[in-house]
């Protein structure tokens, strides 16, 4: 499988602005410097980043749940992406997973061992391997 997106800039850096696509047209939208930096209108590259890791880790939860014969009812899961100065550049440098699951008939350590297998083991955390990833998870 290859999955593709796509992004147009156009003008300079802090005076231009862009469009980002999905390839299954689910989502285009704008961004910015002011959206990347500052609290501009549209979305930034690390928003894009945080909703694929909520995503994946929310699916990957339920899976290895799944192949525990345990079905969850609700796996909710916010990624917040720290985007810092570092030196002359910025970078991702870490990423909070805050996770809530509705898991009837288990118990909170349970839940806890199936989401911390879930964190190291959904692709975009291992993609993201050089990223130190948190997690916070809840049963609910």
């Amino acid at each position: 499988m290859i999955r593709t997106s796509s992004a147009q800039w156009n003008g300079g850096l802090k005076d231009g602005n862009g469009t980002v696509k999905l390839g299954s047209g689910a989502y285009e939208g704008q961004y910015s410097f002011t959206s990347r930096f500052e609290s501009g209108t549209g979305t930034n590259p690390e928003e894009l980043v945080a909703a694929a890791h909520a995503g994946c880790f929310s699916m990957a939860l339920s899976a290895g749940l799944g192949k525990g014969g345990i079905n969850a009812t609700r796996i909710s899961t916010v990624a917040n992406v720290n985007f810092e100065k570092v030196g002359e550049g910025f970078s991702i440098t870490r990423i909070d997973l805050v996770t809530e699951g509705e898991v009837p008939g288990i118990d909170e350590a349970t839940f806890l061992e199936y989401a911390e297998a879930a964190k190291k083991g959904c692709p975009i955390s291992r993609a993201l391997g050089a990223v130190e990833i948190t997690l916070s998870a809840k049963l609910v």
